[in-house]
């Protein structure tokens, strides 16, 4: 079956109205992307935010609130177990109907999971419901995710002029630190605007409608790029071509089991830098979530000038050499840095700012480093399957393991858990062979 067959009529409309004869620029689908990554990500730290300040009060206000906290964690991880099964559903999405209908539907999906969190009862008028509708509600945002996988990657990094591709690797990866900016700061003045009972009771649930409102903008900025007739023919041409699961595992696992792992120090960097240290400040200082938000938020922004810094080394120094410094620099830092958020005010601010300065110039080449590897055939779900994984093993867990260790046995142990992560990625760059000669 054609893309021209399988698109839904809206997606033949919206082909038609931009076909004007040019051929997609890379700056066009650059836009897209930091669009689209960005209302991910924003959607990802609302529910992060929330799951430290308002879940533990409003869902298991009978635990107390580190036991709390730990379960709104083991919630916020169902997403990343869901995410791969999204891909498999939209996939067959994306074959019978087009990539209009799937991402259309799985933005939606996502959407509506998270607008309908902002209606979640309370503990006190559901019980016990009120945890199993957050983790149907989450699990729903997980499925979105794995069928919001557009290609507009990939499909930036085969548009890269030559010598570009390690700037236009990170170029995706700023929606994370930018989603971040507006989430800190939407939720820090919700806080110092409300009074605490009204903040718990309704103001929470504001940044989850607007969640739903940027997700329609986004789903138009995406739909614009992957309705134009150079992707159709990317996507016949097989570049971006979902291949069937099953197919692309029995013939690219080793590849997918690669891509997956050669990130984790990354991604575990992540949450390290982002969720962890807020739930560790709300429960075990006497720091205001107000100040330390805006501590996020600036340092997010050093983690944007870290992504784009990134891009400029790694066209020069090589890809792998890059994953690899920052990797060891990612052990180095968990062997010191978690103990500075029991450092007062001014270790806090040393460590998210010395954090994000790391965690952007690696998060900044860590996606995709081995679709280049993948045939044509197999690169564009092999992308979305590695995608998925990576974030599961390196992310996924990390806010409830890092919490749970560093409670029980010390910030020191959290540092230990972030080590693992860049162990991982070190093996797995080293095991790579292939890996080693193509992805410079």
């Amino acid at each position: 079956m054609s893309a021209e067959t399988a698109a839904t009529e809206a997606e033949r409309d919206a082909r038609a109205l931009h076909d004007d004869g040019h051929p997609i620029a890379p700056a066009e689908i650059a836009i897209g992307v930091i669009i689209g990554r960005t209302s991910e990500f924003f959607d990802f730290f609302v529910y992060a935010i929330a799951s430290v300040l308002v879940f533990p009060k409003l869902v298991f206000p009978h635990l107390d609130p580190l036991q709390g906290t730990l379960w709104s964690f083991a919630i916020f991880a169902l997403a990343f177990a869901a995410r791969p099964v999204g891909t498999m559903i939209f996939s067959t999405i994306d074959r019978a109907y087009g990539r209009g209908a799937k991402l259309t539907i799985a933005l939606f999906l996502l959407g509506g999971s998270t607008a309908a969190i902002a209606f979640l009862p309370s503990y006190e008028s559901a019980g016990i419901g009120a945890a199993l509708l957050l983790a149907l509600f989450r699990m729903g945002q997980g499925v979105a995710l794995g069928g919001s996988w557009d290609g507009l990657a990939s499909l930036l990094a085969i548009n890269a002029p030559e010598g570009k591709r390690g700037w236009y690797a990170m170029i995706p990866q700023l929606g994370a630190p930018l989603g971040l900016i507006v989430a800190s700061l939407l939720f820090m003045f919700l806080i110092a605007a409300l009074p605490a009972a009204d903040f718990l009771d309704w103001g929470w649930r504001y940044p989850f409608f607007v969640a739903f409102a940027i997700n329609v903008v986004a789903l138009f900025a995406r739909l614009r790029i992957v309705v134009t007739p150079e992707y159709a023919r990317l996507f016949e041409d097989r570049d971006l071509e979902p291949a069937p699961l099953t197919e692309t595992l029995r013939l690219e696992w080793r590849i997918i089991i690669m891509g997956a792992f050669a990130p984790l120090a990354s991604f575990a960097m992540f949450h390290m830098v982002t969720v962890f240290p807020l739930s560790w400040v709300f429960l075990f200082t006497e720091e205001t979530p107000v100040r330390f938000l805006m501590i996020e938020a600036i340092a997010a922004m050093v983690g944007v000038l870290a992504i784009i810094a990134s891009g400029y080394l790694a066209d020069r120094v090589g890809r792998r050499t890059l994953l690899g410094a920052t990797a060891a620099a990612i052990a180095v830092f968990s062997g010191f840095a978690p103990q500075l958020l029991a450092a007062g005010e001014v270790g806090e601010a040393v460590f998210m700012i010395l954090g994000f300065l790391i965690l952007g110039l690696s998060f900044g080449q860590s996606s995709g480093a081995l679709s280049s590897n993948f045939s044509p055939r197999h690169r564009y779900t092999g992308s979305a399957l590695t995608t998925d994984l990576a974030w599961l093993f390196g992310a996924g867990f990390a806010p409830m393991v890092a919490l749970w260790l560093s409670s029980e046995f010390g910030l020191l142990a959290a540092g230990g858990y972030l080590l693992s992560g860049a162990i991982c990625t070190l093996v797995a760059l080293w095991w790579n062979r292939e890996l080693a000669r193509t992805i410079d």
